[in-house]
């Protein structure tokens, strides 16, 4: 975020930051040849007996008698560690369109295929009863064999599949496919090729499959504006009262909540005093405006960190420090929960944490148990809300801590494991898109700020995921896109990287609706379920009575 009483300084290192001209992905499509459609799935209703030839992640399927037709079914009993994976390999026809279906039960179930191509589709409940999933691919120039796979997600229990059917011109003979091992929960299957690219990066392109996380509740409108409330400082922007916060905000982070020193984990939020802010409410008013704005269905969350806020969580006394103290700032308030804005040396990676879903460093170790603390003592409506810089994220895709050899900055990609270990505890996440150098996205092109094109790329690493430090057996996986909004500067004098309303939306169209897009084609394809936008700040918006960013997101979304 923008630094309260200075201007923000530029994250930057030498090994991280680069420059270079994105170039355009082609797409090229052919007719997939006509013939007369077969069943290419052997035993898809699990009429056998057994799930031969299917196999089970972690040996956690097994053949149930709750079918939708028939007698059997198949049941994968997703745990909290194994989402039960099911795959079958089938022999294909190269340029061939083939149509997946089958009929699901449970929480979170994904059903899809890989290998050359891929194609997934998922619900988040059917109800208890059987719902239907489909979804077409056409296979690539060479492509002989795909594999089809089925699945839950963590910790959402056992799910129940049955009349799977994979159809398509030419089907095979009867005898069955060798089946394969289920391929991890996050695959690496190959994406849209990219243009060609001089510049040092990641090889090959990532891609995984199209299995985000689970979203926890969170009470947000299907399409939420957040922003950031100077509430303890003043600036060029002016102070503005909880009570004068247009309707338009459906998340307002009281900015900020600062540590009494950088590794005490002893977090204060002290409003702004009258002699900085003449205007500012009283602490009845205060309170009673935060709860006048829940009544409503607001979010009102308390944000610690920002430049000035370095927290580093160094020892297990610090963490039950800040455990203890954020818990009394949210109950003095009647806050609805928390954002983490931890910037320039709050995380960073030692030596030798090169895994993102098992990091060792200490203020990553002991920031994930506070968070996960505090879930669990404000229970599922507790909203957990993150706002990292790119070097923090998306760089990771490049660079990861100090890396194999050492020498690289040891804060790159430092938040990837914090976001990973909440990921089904984290309500949304939306990494400042401004401020940033240029970044490389899953083009293995470099994209600046000022145009829709960087917000589509740094926003389509999210949505599809990406491998950590060009790894493709260590990808961090998709999040769900109702917990990704964009970061934005609600204005010029807000933050370098601000755009125009009319690149806001080719941003949101192309992400959305995969129409209106530039020189940089999103891999996750359209996601109308992305949550929003977030901007620093509510105060600069509302600056000289513009409202630009809140009026533009209420045009957008009505």
């Amino acid at each position: 975020m923008r630094t309260p009483r200075t201007t923000r300084r530029l994250v930057a290192g030498a090994t991280a930051w680069a420059t270079a001209a994105a170039g355009a992905v082609a797409l090229t499509f052919s007719l997939a040849p006509s013939a007369s459609a077969g069943e290419f799935l052997a035993n898809g209703g699990f009429e056998s007996g057994s799930l031969s030839p299917w196999s089970c992640s972690g040996g956690l399927g097994s053949v149930s008698s709750q079918a939708r037709t028939g007698s059997s079914a198949l049941a994968g009993a997703a745990s909290a560690g194994d989402i039960a994976k099911c795959v079958q390999t089938v022999q294909v026809a190269p340029n061939t369109t083939y149509q997946l279906s089958g009929w699901v039960k449970g929480s979170y179930v994904y059903l899809g295929v890989e290998g050359g191509s891929t194609a997934s589709t998922w619900t988040p409940g059917t109800g208890g009863a059987y719902q239907k999933l489909s979804v077409s691919f056409t296979t690539g120039a060479s492509q002989t064999s795909a594999t089809v796979y089925t699945h839950g997600w963590y910790g959402q229990g056992t799910y129940y599949a049955d009349d799977l059917s994979l159809d398509g011109p030419g089907a095979p003979s009867p005898s069955p496919s060798v089946s394969v091992s289920p391929s991890p929960s996050t695959s690496t299957s190959a994406s849209p090729s990219p243009s060609p690219s001089t510049s040092t990066s990641p090889s090959p392109s990532p891609s995984t499959s199209s299995s985000p996380t689970a979203p926890p509740p969170g009470g947000l409108p299907k399409h939420a504006l957040v922003g950031y409330l100077h509430a303890s400082f003043a600036n060029g922007a002016g102070y503005t009262k909880v009570a004068d916060i247009p309707d338009s905000w459906d998340v307002i982070n009281l900015s900020f909540g600062e540590p009494t020193s950088v590794t005490s984990g002893d977090i204060r939020f002290n409003r702004c005093p009258v002699t900085e802010c003449p205007s500012v409410e009283s602490d009845a008013d205060f309170k009673a405006a935060i709860a006048a704005k829940q009544a409503k269905g607001k979010k009102v969350l308390i944000s610690i960190g920002g430049q000035n806020g370095q927290v580093q969580l160094t020892t297990t006394a610090a963490r039950d420090a800040f455990v203890n103290s954020v818990s009394a700032i949210i109950d003095r308030w009647g806050l609805n929960g928390l954002d983490i804005d931890f910037e320039g040396h709050s995380l960073s990676l030692a030596t030798g944490d090169n895994d993102f879903k098992n990091p060792t460093t200490p203020v990553v170790v002991n920031l994930i148990s506070a968070l996960k603390t505090l879930k669990a003592k404000y229970g599922k409506d507790f909203v957990l809300t993150m706002a990292p810089e790119t070097f923090f994220v998306q760089l990771g895709y490049q660079y990861y801590g100090s890396g194999p050899w050492g020498g690289q900055d040891p804060r790159a990609g430092a938040y990837l494991p914090v976001i990973h270990a909440m990921r089904n505890d984290l309500t949304l996440l939306h990494v400042q898109d401004y401020n940033s150098g240029s970044i490389m996205g899953l083009d293995n092109q470099y994209h600046s700020m000022g145009g829709a094109d960087f917000h589509v790329a740094m926003t389509d690493m999210l949505l599809k995921g990406f491998p950590v430090a060009g790894n493709t057996n260590n990808v961090f996986p998709p999040l769900a896109p109702s917990q990704v909004a964009i970061g934005m500067p609600a204005t010029t004098y807000a933050g370098n990287g601000y755009v125009s309303p009319a690149e806001v939306n080719k941003a949101l169209d192309c992400l959305t609706k995969a129409t209106n897009c530039g020189t940089y084609l999103p891999r996750s394809g359209p996601q109308p379920d992305l949550r929003g936008l977030m901007t620093w700040s509510i105060n600069w918006d509302q600056y000289n009575g513009t409202r630009e960013f809140s009026k533009n997101f209420d045009s957008y979304w009505p």
